[in-house]
């Protein structure tokens, strides 16, 4: 199962359910992929095939969004 808590610019960002326990969250388009972690800050933590420009992109939507990926990361794993 991999919950996508939302879409944004063309990006799905996503988490699997069973994975490492450090807050992260991953992200995926028709150009790549790439996994950011979110805690204890933000961190880029692989990348396939985005471009540093995408990259950046993808940083700021994750900082904007930061309060409703980790809101929606402590709801789906205190199950």
């Amino acid at each position: 199962m991999s919950p996508t808590v939302f879409r944004g610019r063309g990006f799905r960002f996503f988490f699997f359910s069973r994975e490492e326990e450090r807050m992260h969250v991953h992200v995926l388009s028709g150009d790549g992929e790439a996994k950011f972690w979110l805690k204890p800050e933000i961190e880029l933590s692989q990348n396939h095939h985005y471009s540093r420009k995408q990259l950046k992109e993808i940083e700021i939507l994750v900082e904007e969004h930061y309060d409703e990926l980790t809101s929606a990361w402590n709801k789906h794993f205190s199950r």
